[in-house]
């Protein structure tokens, strides 16, 4: 679970929400350091901090956080295909079955009036368009939210399929992904565009 810097408050409710449903169906919640910290303190949910999952530190003011092995192993590895499984079980790599992830507000930054290009680059997410894209690409096995729009409907097929989602469900969602992040990345392109083009 990854909630981008700055959440508006009503759409915290709604990750928290989210997360408080996801914990009642058994799900095991491991999220990054600001985010891991509010669930436990305001949501008042168990959360497991992607550092002490991976065993490596958050570093970099932030940057690196989930760029790791098990993280994108984990989101990777093909659940049937026994040398995945080998691999995974030999480098203590569980499977991770759900990534919701909201990313870094580059958009909204990038339309306030001052913006800077330091403003800019900051609100680059990395770490989260990695983990869609992991996610997305392995949708055989793995659920992808990349808004909250997607929670109600993640959350009802869950509760009709005993804590699963079907796999028309997990398409849908993955090809929304690979859509999203197309769009954030050419938003990105073309305000470096402008940038160059005012040098």
């Amino acid at each position: 679970l990854g909630m981008r810097p700055s959440i508006p408050c009503g759409l915290c409710r709604r990750v928290f929400d989210f997360a408080a449903f996801l914990h009642s169906m058994g799900v095991e919640l491991i999220s990054t350091g600001g985010t891991a910290k509010a669930l436990r303190e305001q949501g008042h949910l168990p959360v497991i901090d992607v550092s002490a999952y991976t065993g490596f530190p958050e570093m970099l003011d932030g940057r690196v956080k989930t760029l790791h092995p098990k993280v994108h192993g984990g989101l990777l590895f093909v659940r049937n295909n026994p040398v995945h499984l080998e691999v995974a079980a030999r480098h203590g790599i569980e499977p991770i079955d759900l990534v919701v992830v909201n990313l870094y507000p580059f958009e909204e930054t990038v339309a306030k009036p001052g913006a800077t290009l330091h403003d800019a680059t900051e609100n680059i997410d990395i770490g989260g368009p990695s983990m869609l894209r992991s996610a997305a690409k392995n949708h055989d096995s793995v659920t992808v939210a990349v808004s909250p729009a997607d929670y109600p409907t993640i959350r009802t097929s869950m509760e009709a399929n005993g804590g699963a989602t079907t796999l028309h469900l997990r398409k849908q969602l993955a090809a929304k992904v690979f859509m999203r992040t197309a769009t954030y990345d050419a938003t990105i392109a073309g305000y470096l565009a402008r940038q160059l083009a005012t040098v």
